[in-house]
Parts: structure tokens; C-alpha cells; sequence
């Protein structure tokens, strides 16, 4: 069965960033829709949802590879800031377990100091300010 799968999805563009972004954007329109059963409103979500996912398996079985990878560019290109600020925010979460993470008074810049070291003096690599915190 496994062997069929592959064969079949032999020269297909298959998934991609911006597929999953559409499946997962058209399940959350479809849940969103149960919200507003009775209203018209809830009418469009759901065939809103139901019209993400569709094209999201289009695209994953389309034969066209130039066209949707050009679209999968573009659509990483539209939200780069937005997965790079979502990136660095997981990084300052994952180091705040080692390390404090203080501002200089001075320029403000951030700076990284290992944890344990107890009452030191730190100097802003930038400006050359140094002040007393505890680590």
C-alpha cells in the first residue's frame, strides 16, 4: 500500500509550508463555524473552512511544481517577520532557564548573563556602562 502512495504521488508537488498553513487555517474557519450554528455567518465559515482545505489538497496533488513552489515563496516571503519574531521569542524562552536576560540602563541593549554567579558588575559590550545585578 505504501509502495501505491508513493507511486502515485510521484511528480506531485505534495506538502509544503503554505499547505499546512491552509489546512490549518481552514480546520480553525470550520471550528470557528460551530460557534455560530443558526446564523449565516456560520454558514459562510464553515464553507469558507471547507474551501481552504480543498485548495490545500490541490495543491498537494497538483503536478504543476513550478507554480506552487512559486506560491509557496511568496507566502514565506509575506510572513518571514512574523516566523522570525515567533522564532526568536522561543529562543529567549528556552534561555531564560540559563541564563538572565538584562537591559542595559544606558542603550538598552540586551544582555545575556549565565545564572549563579551571584552579585556581579556587567558591562555593556556597546556602551561600556557597567551595573550591579545579581545572577
Amino acid at each position: 500500500m505504501k509502495e501505491k502512495f508513493l507511486r502515485f504521488m510521484q511528480g506531485r508537488y505534495g506538502v509544503d509550508q503554505f499547505s499546512k498553513a491552509l489546512l490549518i487555517a481552514g480546520l480553525v474557519v470550520v471550528l470557528l463555524s460551530s460557534f455560530f450554528t443558526g446564523k449565516g455567518v456560520g454558514t459562510l465559515f464553515y464553507f469558507l473552512g471547507w474551501v481552504l482545505v480543498i485548495y490545500c489538497y490541490f495543491r498537494i496533488f497538483s503536478r504543476n511544481v513550478s507554480k506552487r513552489y512559486a506560491e509557496n515563496q511568496k507566502y514565506l516571503a509575506k510572513t518571514y517577520k512574523l516566523r522570525t519574531y515567533i522564532q526568536q521569542q522561543k529562543n529567549s524562552v528556552a534561555q531564560r532557564k540559563v541564563y538572565h536576560i538584562y537591559k542595559c540602563p544606558g542603550c538598552k541593549q540586551k544582555i545575556r548573563i549565565p545564572k549563579g554567579k551571584g552579585k556581579i558588575e556587567i558591562r555593556c559590550p556597546k556602551c561600556g556602562t557597567t551595573f550591579i545585578k545579581k545572577s
